[in-house]
């Protein structure tokens, strides 16, 4: 049996958003690996063997993943979004470049996903419609002030700014450290949309101003976009439509 080794991405939460490549991939797959929220999005059937872990033990998944695949397993390694944005393709070349040389001859493959940020902006309109940034606001990885650094520089070129994982139970200072920042240097009516678990039955979204935005209104599931000082609003009756115009100054 030829193995093969396979960083896909589940999309943002909905069936429907999951590819057609990744759904190839997951049909001939013997083994997935993956946090286990990940794995359990995958319907279990005959001849798939299912390796659910934690979230904090990355390199290990994807050395585990290596392993099997150099062994002749097709293995997917299961993201949630795009695999390649904070997920587990970096992680995996990481442990492939530390690894043994065997490792290098794996067949692998890194599928796309639609990302959380793209799934958000979607369905607020078109905030990232000019030149925007992504930053993940978590310190478990790096420290407070190299993401401090990144904003401030990020506001002085007037990005749009997509923020991936703002706020959790361990880290609630965070996001209102980040608001702080903000306020210094962004005008008051500057437009943020609160996009929470996007394309799930749980979807929430909230479009509001700087000097209305809480800590409170993001969690682990809520992508959060900061418009660019051009990014504006249409109020329509089935909702309003937030978007940044191509043009720019």
């Amino acid at each position: 049996m030829s193995g093969w080794l396979a960083v896909a991405g589940l999309g943002p939460g909905a069936q429907a958003l999951i590819t057609p490549e990744v759904t190839a991939a997951l049909d001939e797959a013997t083994d997935i690996i993956g946090y286990a929220p990940y794995v359990a999005r995958v319907a279990d059937r005959p001849g798939l063997t299912r390796h659910p872990s934690d979230n904090r033990v990355e390199l290990d998944r994807a050395a585990h993943a290596l392993t099997l695949a150099s062994q002749g397993h097709r293995v997917v390694v299961a993201s949630s979004g795009d695999p390649g944005v904070f997920a587990m393709a970096s992680a995996l070349f990481e442990a492939l470049e530390s690894g043994p040389d065997h490792w290098r001859a794996v067949d692998i493959r890194i599928l796309p996903g639609i990302t959380a940020m793209l799934a958000a902006a979607a369905r607020a309109g078109a905030p990232l419609g000019h030149d925007f940034c992504a930053i993940n606001l978590s310190d478990n990885l790096k420290p407070w002030p190299l993401i401090e650094r990144r904003l401030r520089l990020a506001v002085q070129a007037d990005f749009a700014m997509a923020f991936y994982n703002p706020r959790s139970l361990s880290r609630p200072e965070g996001f209102a450290r980040t608001l702080g920042i903000l306020r210094e240097t962004c005008e008051a009516g500057r437009l943020i949309l609160f996009a929470r678990a996007v394309s799930t039955p749980q979807e929430e979204l909230h479009i509001t101003t700087l000097d209305r935005a809480t800590p409170e209104m993001a969690d682990m599931r809520t992508m959060v976009i900061v418009g660019s000082s051009r990014t504006r609003m249409i109020n329509r009756p089935s909702g309003p439509i937030l978007y940044t115009p191509r043009w720019a100054e």
